[in-house]
């Protein structure tokens, strides 16, 4: 199966339509319905392009859009089932749920970095990445992250982790944990305290 990855951004940005005809597409989406991998293949290779173009609009970010392209898919192989000709066309179908997945993604980013990351410091996320950085600092940095995180209270690092790792904002993590929003809201301030203050003063100087 091939993966948008390896081709140039502007090949995508140019791709509007699917390369597939759509009573092609139909006839392949049939065939996914009943577990075919080499039609699903096909119909990733035909429709691919025209979905990644959409995210990567929404997304900007290379890595995100991958996963999302890879999640749409996944999507698409289990509700071929569903899938209704008469109800709008195959690339229709995709380009939904393309933009959805996107637009979800976009939205849970933009939530973790309101509700968590702006409140703090954002040596929190320089120390992870910083831009232009060589891989060996960035790994190191991310290292660095990781063993702040480990030194936290087990209550404070569940509740960052799920803001930094899953996107969750306070009141989703207040019922994923089953905790009042207060205690959500305190320990996520003093977890993030704690997170700037280890990385702060584990952090190497730099030459």
């Amino acid at each position: 199966m091939l993966t948008p990855g390896g081709m140039a951004d502007s090949h995508y940005a140019h791709m509007q339509t699917a390369s597939i005809p759509a009573d092609a597409a139909v006839a392949l989406l049939g065939m996914i319905a009943q577990g075919d991998r080499e039609a699903f293949s096909r119909f990733y290779d035909g429709f691919a392009p025209l979905a990644f173009g959409l995210i990567r609009r929404i997304l900007r970010d290379p890595a995100s859009s991958e996963e999302v392209l890879q999640e749409v898919f996944w999507q698409i192989w289990r509700e071929a089932p569903r899938y209704d000709p008469r109800r709008g066309s195959p690339e229709a179908w995709v380009v939904m749920r393309a933009k959805t997945r996107a637009i979800d993604r976009l939205r849970a980013i933009r939530r973790r970095e309101k509700t968590f990351v702006a409140p703090a410091d954002d040596s929190l996320t320089r120390s992870a990445e910083e831009p232009g950085e060589n891989p060996g600092v960035a790994a190191e940095n991310r290292g660095l992250v990781r063993s702040a995180l480990n030194a936290l209270p087990e209550s404070q690092r569940r509740v960052v982790e799920l803001a930094f790792f899953e996107g969750m904002t306070q009141s989703e993590i207040a019922s994923r944990l089953g905790e009042p929003l207060g205690t959500v809201k305190t320990r996520a301030r003093l977890g993030l305290e704690r997170l700037k203050s280890l990385i702060t003063r584990e952090e190497p100087a730099r030459p």
